[in-house]
């Protein structure tokens, strides 16, 4: 099972910048960046350290809890590593390598990505494939949020049904809140939302990337209201231009 820890991704990232140009750029290319979007969404990605500068990115990692999260943004293959499991994708499949059976509680399929997709607002959601329409803002302790719902072409990654509404702040242009549908099991399009707040950012080599952040109720008009559970915390946050070859993102043997 592998166990790593973000020290050994860096030594690792170091160790094979020249090894295999052939292997890595065979794990790249499978997502491409849409080019245009709303300009209000330009200002929110501007604010969060721009486009440009995410382009440059090849591979992110972070820590939730005990889990280290790597993840190549080209390709989206993913690890997460634990002292008790580790899952991932391989660019084909989703695996699961357990130290005891049954110590992983869930369903890896749409764990390996989601909190890639909540760690990576807001620029996920300039990926290709993505149409945008504007929506009512939503209102917290006196403020009103404007907001872009995101929906998917057709079999456009695992869940094209599900749809994401971005909420930023109106003066600021700073991501504030994600209202998100689950379709996962269903395979149905949906209006029931979720929604989160982003309590947190911090600055990393010039990307604003989340640190904290937490469910929220909701009113009948779709407006936060309290906490439903207690924040989520992202700690170790990496981002380097260097990506990693595709044996990184294998089963362990």
């Amino acid at each position: 099972m592998k166990k790593i820890l973000v020290l050994c991704v860096l030594i690792f990232m170091i160790s094979c910048k020249n090894e295999s140009k052939k292997e890595a750029e065979q794990s790249k290319v499978k997502t491409t960046i849409k080019e245009s979007f709303p300009n209000e969404l330009g200002e929110v990605f501007k604010k969060h350290g721009g486009i440009e500068n995410w382009r440059k990115i090849q591979l992110l990692s972070f820590n939730k809890g005990e889990e280290v999260h790597t993840a190549d943004l080209y390709s989206r293959k993913t690890v997460i590593n634990s002292p008790k499991y580790s899952l991932g994708f391989d660019g084909k499949n989703v695996w699961l390598d357990e130290e005891v059976e049954g110590s992983f509680k869930g369903n890896p399929e749409f764990y390996y990505n989601l909190y890639f997709y909540f760690y990576a607002m807001p620029f996920v959601l300039a990926d290709d494939g993505i149409t945008y329409d504007k929506v009512p803002a939503i209102s917290f302790d006196d403020i009103e949020y404007p907001g872009y719902k995101i929906s998917y072409e057709a079999n456009i990654g695992s869940s094209p049904e599900d749809y994401y509404i971005i909420y930023y702040h109106p003066n600021t242009y700073q991501m504030e809140w994600l209202a998100y549908t689950v379709t996962f099991n269903s395979k149905k399009p949906s209006e029931k939302y979720n929604i989160i707040r982003y309590n947190k950012w911090e600055n990393t080599n010039g990307i604003v990337l989340p640190k904290e952040i937490t469910w929220y109720k909701k009113d009948d008009n779709g407006n936060p209201t309290t906490p439903a559970r207690p924040a989520t915390e992202f700690t170790l946050p990496l981002l380097s231009e260097v990506s990693l070859g595709a044996s990184f993102f294998e089963k362990p043997q």
